[in-house]
């Protein structure tokens, strides 16, 4: 990041070396994603939140719509298995009045490859109900494979600017082809990929224009691609705001011209396609607790409520508040005595009933993943269920089962790498010297501090994948701590390991993503932990 970078003379071999890393890794990828098949063989869907989002393209292209109730509902002919249901839905009155079904992943993403769906069953004549093995392989190339090539050269540009010895950039690109999570993700759909190739890009970009070259396009892409990074990302929110601050450090006309209408493009498509989805611009998973206050009953109610049964007083009670209700409005029990909810199937209205101190409150409904048989209401499993110690929770997503450094250590290299930034005497790298460390902490912060609930480690999952975004910025930082431990013999034999653990986790879980780390079950398997 600074104009007086030094000449960069890469050798004949070193360059053949680097070609052969990513041509080799990217046809394991393929080969992999060719062979790719769900544990009961019916399609290439590995878990429930790719489904979820293949659920979402496979409606919008054949039905025009967001609602997935059909699809979810299918079942193999032989077996009876609902092979495209997902836990990852939620449940809402739709612009018809009717509840339906949905995804519960942001649907820009979706939308985008419901465009790619489009083509490919319009130009061969495929369609994801009978030929889903050729449609998802194929898409699955076109949508991870490419841009994680694209990924690589971006990331080899920057390396080859920032480290001083041919055998450390080697080194980091070692670590890019095979040494991360993200190529063990690409057999999957999923928005970890879309999202850290957007910030590899996005830094990329705005890399030129701290080494001056201001140029229109530039402050576009750098605006478009770190706005789709936290479209995919929540936590990009912090990188996007970074990207804009350093766009408008070196040229506030061209952030304010190019730069902010590129993120608003992003912006715009992020919410509008939320609205089309779900009526509203919140995201589903805003909808997780009860609505307002609409009307108050006597605590003496309690009782019929329990007994699901509705009295005349109840819907008269609830007219004097405006809330009409039929005769065809059931009690559902969620908490004895706590809590239920009014169900009217004529008109598909629900309320919460809840009860706060001497009286009930009758709030309107707003948690979508509350439906019957839902996963998310008392139904998890495993590490779903959450951590119940946030200290332990820390430890493990640091340096236990799921320990960004204990499963890629090479990452404790870039924490040097980092240092040694901050160290040096170009300002710009002091910049992404503090910039990288502080943006993973902030990310870090915001996970760890999530509710009880929500500190599962990303679900089934081979790494704490919510910080698989940041692997470009990591990557960057591993560049100058290579530099250094590579001169000696004992650092090559530290790194050398370091990397080869991180290659055996990548690889670990290299059929399916969506299982638990090695660390996990060799916990497991020794009674260390019990989910």
């Amino acid at each position: 990041m600074s104009n007086t970078l030094p000449a960069i003379h890469v050798s004949p071999l070193a360059r053949w070396a680097t070609h052969l890393l990513i041509a080799i890794s990217v046809g394991t990828m393929i080969g992999r994603i060719m062979a790719v098949t769900a544990d009961t063989g019916e399609t290439p869907m590995l878990s429930a939140n790719d489904r979820s989002r293949w659920c979402t393209v496979r409606v919008l292209v054949e039905q025009g719509t967001y609602v997935i109730d059909d699809v979810v509902k299918l079942q193999h002919p032989e077996t009876k298995r609902r092979f495209w249901n997902t836990i990852d839905k939620v449940r809402h009155r739709g612009h018809d009045g009717r509840e339906h079904f949905y995804s519960s992943k942001p649907p820009l993403f979706p939308t985008l490859l419901a465009g790619q769906y489009w083509a490919v069953r319009n130009l061969l004549g495929w369609n994801l109900g009978d030929h889903p093995f050729a449609v998802m392989r194929l898409m699955l190339v076109l949508t991870n494979v490419l841009p994680l090539v694209l990924y690589f050269y971006v990331l080899l540009w920057m390396v080859n600017r920032l480290a001083v010895s041919e055998l450390s950039r080697l080194f980091v690109m070692a670590a890019a082809t095979w040494g991360t999570f993200l190529t063990t993700f690409s057999v999957t759909l999923n928005n970890h990929l879309v999202a850290a190739i957007s910030v590899a890009i996005a830094t990329g970009l705005i890399w030129e224009i701290w080494q001056g070259r201001r140029r229109y396009r530039q402050f576009f892409g750098a605006g478009f691609f770190a706005a789709f990074a936290a479209a995919n990302e929540l936590p990009a929110l912090l990188f996007l705001a970074v990207m804009a601050l350093a766009a408008v450090w070196k040229s506030p006309r061209h952030a304010l011209a190019a730069f902010a209408p590129a993120a608003a493009l992003v912006g715009a498509g992020f919410f509008g396609t939320n609205y089309l989805a779900h009526g509203t611009w919140t995201m589903p998973y805003a909808h997780r607790k009860d609505g307002p206050v609409v009307a108050t009953l006597p605590p003496s109610m309690a009782d019929a409520l329990n007994a699901r049964q509705v009295q005349a007083t109840l819907p008269e009670a609830l007219h004097t508040a405006g809330i009409q209700l039929s005769d065809q409005t059931v009690v559902l029990v969620y908490q004895q005595g706590t809590r239920w909810g009014l169900w009217d199937r004529a008109s598909h209205t629900r309320l919460a009933v809840v009860r706060s101190g001497d009286v009930l409150q009758v709030r309107s409904w707003n948690n979508w993943y509350d439906y019957e048989g839902s996963y998310w209401q008392g139904r998890e499993q495993g590490v779903d269920r959450g951590e119940r110690s946030r200290l332990v929770y820390i430890v493990h997503v640091l340096v236990g089962h799921h320990g960004i450094f204990s499963l890629t250590p090479i990452w404790l290299m870039s924490l040097a790498g980092a240092a040694s930034l901050l160290r040096g005497t170009r300002p710009g790298w002091r910049a992404f010297g503090w910039m990288v460390p502080g943006v993973t902490v902030v990310c870090l912060a915001f996970y760890v501090s999530r509710p009880p609930a929500d500190l599962n480690y990303g679900g089934v999952s081979c790494g704490f994948r919510w910080m698989f975004w940041l692997s470009p910025l990591w990557l960057l930082c591993l560049a100058p701590a290579a530099d250094r431990m590579l001169e000696r013999p004992a650092g090559r034999i530290a790194a050398v390991l370091m990397l080869a653990v991180s290659v055996f986790s990548a690889t670990y879980a290299a059929e399916n993503p969506w299982s638990h780390p090695w660390l996990f079950d060799l916990g497991s398997s020794a009674l260390w932990w019990r989910y």
